[in-house]
């Protein structure tokens, strides 16, 4: 399985070839995506967070502004926003400078697109290259509408067979640290009384 786990602190693929067994292949060199959707709502003056707010203006605009989308090297597993983000924030400034009226829904489509399209296509090739009989995407930013919309096609065009969490669970860290905690449990792993919360524990660790 390959496994999109995108949030705001965390974009990252992930091979897991059996329960219990992690290997981080791709993650973002800069801004994690829910991070990136975060600046460029406080750019577009939407309150925190910023996720579910541009995702709703999206839906409402069209996606046509040509904003970047950062493929990295050839081949490349891994993720970069700030360059999306800056090119959003000074797409803004000077349309602001100028005096021009912003359609701030066609802004935040056109940047939720850039997004999801590199998300959902560096997905694919990672499936592809690792032959994998499954993708997951789960995190925050796996309630994103264009995320799950793209997702879906993209699986279902490559007869990829696709897990996505319900909404109400997409943001839910209690339900996704049980899971864990039990495939954990169920190979005998076990802490002792010393155990504490880590937010940067790595997850080959478990």
């Amino acid at each position: 399985m390959i496994a999109l786990v995108v949030s705001g602190g965390h974009t990252e693929l992930v091979y897991m070839k059996t329960h219990g067994s992690y290997q981080v292949i791709g993650e973002t060199r800069d801004d994690a995506a829910g991070e990136a959707f975060d600046k460029v709502a406080r750019t577009l003056d939407q309150p925190y967070p910023g996720g579910p707010r541009i995702d709703r203006l999206a839906k409402e605009g069209q996606a046509s502004i040509d904003f970047p989308r950062a493929w990295l090297e050839e081949g490349s597993l891994d993720f970069s926003f700030s360059g999306l983000k800056s090119a959003v924030i000074n797409y803004v400034h000077n349309a602001e400078q100028r005096g021009d009226v912003i359609n701030k829904a066609d802004v935040a489509a056109s940047f939720q697109a850039s997004v999801t399209d590199v998300l959902v296509r560096k997905t694919l090739m990672a499936a592809e290259r690792y032959n994998v009989k499954q993708v997951l995407v789960a995190g925050g930013v796996s309630a994103n509408h264009g995320l799950r919309e793209n997702m879906v096609k993209a699986c279902a065009d490559h007869h990829i067979p696709l897990v996505i969490p319900p909404l109400n669970l997409c943001t839910d860290n209690a339900a996704m640290i049980a899971a864990s905690g039990t495939i954990g449990f169920l190979k005998g792993t076990r802490a002792d009384m010393a155990l504490n919360g880590s937010a940067s524990l790595p997850i080959e660790a478990f």
